[in-house]
């Protein structure tokens, strides 16, 4: 234990979420490797996609749609991504300055707990929404009194407020630190005792695993199990939507991106061990990284492609904002055409009357 404890006194992480060994920082870890000009196109590839697409979602859902529980809940896992890719070209400019931050300890305290955040707060709202999926098929008559939009808003202020709880570690622990001509921005879970910083970094890795994965997954896994099932003994009665099918898609796909970040997580806490496992983190936890963010932006893309009412709607929606558009420059021309000829008219009075005087 002691060896383990000096070991770790020595370690410190920093890949955007996680994690670097210092001494990698000081030599050969640029940005010129390939692993991370791909996770710089893929960051950029996700703001522009997400950025775009979570807008569009926000706005249908809030403005233009059928104020529903189900718009409750897309609507806040919208937000969430939103708000999170409004923060990722901060990520891009880091890796682009060779992991050099330029942008002072509370913006690397507030940026990572935007990270972390998104990921808390996407995968609670999902485990909710198939929860609420379930109930709204299988209990009918409990979801007609109990279910209620008004619930749905409560439901989703709990939700951001257990994930900015969860989130609070990187608050107290991300901290910058300069290195030769570079500013790092880095968890420091350094203290004079090494166990202590070790116990540290064990509880916060196991509590995002547990609760930003494995918990979620298992209640969204029994609800989907419970649900096939009903639907197969009811002979018909209870049918799964289309909504329910791009509910799936969206769930599938937010665990297929952050599996590897929570693999390589847990990998992570037995790094010392291993040389091998050290190079294998090194260029994994990059890719999974980049993979988990890139989350963020598959959701809009699978509304369109899956849903048919998603796709009535933002279609009608983009039809009334052009037609909104169209009588808008209508009405200016004709405005400007009235001015126009009001102008000549008094011109020709103004000639009419010259004439009489002379």
């Amino acid at each position: 234990m002691a060896d383990s404890a000096e070991d770790y006194g020595n370690y410190t992480y920093e890949y955007d979420l996680e994690y670097g060994d210092l001494e990698e920082l000081r030599v050969e870890h640029r940005q010129k490797e390939a692993i991370h000009i791909l996770s710089v196109v893929i960051y950029i590839v996700s703001f522009v996609l997400g950025l775009v697409g979570n807008g569009t979602v926000i706005w249908v859902t809030a403005f233009k749609s059928k104020k529903t529980i189900n718009s409750v809940w897309l609507l806040n896992l919208a937000i969430a991504d939103f708000v999170f890719l409004l923060f990722l070209p901060l990520h891009i400019d880091y890796i682009l300055r060779d992991f050099h931050w330029k942008f002072g300890v509370a913006m690397c305290k507030i940026n990572s707990f935007v990270s972390v955040l998104n990921m808390y707060a996407s995968v609670l709202f999902l485990t909710v929404l198939s929860i609420d999926r379930y109930v709204s098929l299988v209990h009918l008559g409990w979801s007609h009194r109990y279910r209620t939009r008004g619930r749905a808003w409560i439901a989703c202020g709990c939700i951001w407020s257990v994930a900015a709880a969860i989130s609070c570690p990187a608050l107290i622990f991300r901290d910058t630190m300069r290195l030769s001509d570079r500013v790092i921005c880095f968890n420091n879970f350094l203290t004079q005792d090494g166990h202590i910083a070790a116990m540290r970094h064990i509880i916060i890795v196991v509590l995002r695993t547990v609760v930003g994965f494995l918990l979620p997954f298992t209640a969204i896994c029994v609800t989907g199990i419970l649900l096939t099932i009903k639907e197969k003994q009811s002979r018909g009665l209870v049918r799964m939507s289309s909504f329910s099918r791009m509910v799936s898609a969206v769930i599938l796909a937010f665990f297929l991106c952050w599996a590897p970040f929570h693999v390589f997580g847990l990998m992570e806490l037995s790094i010392h061990s291993s040389l091998y496992l050290h190079n294998t983190l090194k260029a994994g936890f990059p890719l999974a990284t980049s993979l988990g963010f890139f989350n963020s932006c598959i959701n809009p893309l699978l509304y369109i492609l899956l849903g048919k009412k998603v796709r009535h709607i933002l279609k009608r929606a983009c039809l009334d904002l052009t037609k909104s558009s169209l009588r808008e420059l209508s009405q200016s021309v004709s405005a400007t055409d009235v001015e126009s000829v009001a102008e000549v008219y008094q011109a020709s009075l103004s000639e009419e009357n010259l004439e009489s005087m002379a």
